[in-house]
């Protein structure tokens, strides 16, 4: 097999795994706050304690993946020009 030919089966084998991923879990962690839903600060004794809401993804610690954001954008542009 080719080099050229190894690189595409990668990519096509990574790109369906990608598409198998965002249809098991449309959400995954939100890259701001690691799932937490909020930021960590430390007191003066240097405690944590539970800082601000994130502003990125509400306070829930889930966002929805870029793959999924685009399967459903795609769906609604679909049905708006198939439904009159």
């Amino acid at each position: 097999m080719t080099p050229i030919l190894a690189a595409i089966a990668c990519l096509i084998i990574v790109t369906f795994g990608y598409g198998v991923l965002c249809a098991a879990s449309p959400f995954g962690d939100c890259r701001k706050c690691h799932g937490m839903g909020h930021a960590l600060k430390h007191d003066r004794k240097g405690r944590l304690k539970r800082g601000k809401d994130c502003r990125r993804c509400h306070a829930t610690g889930k966002r929805i993946r870029v793959g999924r954001w685009l399967y459903n954008r795609w769906a609604r542009i679909y049905r708006a020009g198939t439904t009159d």
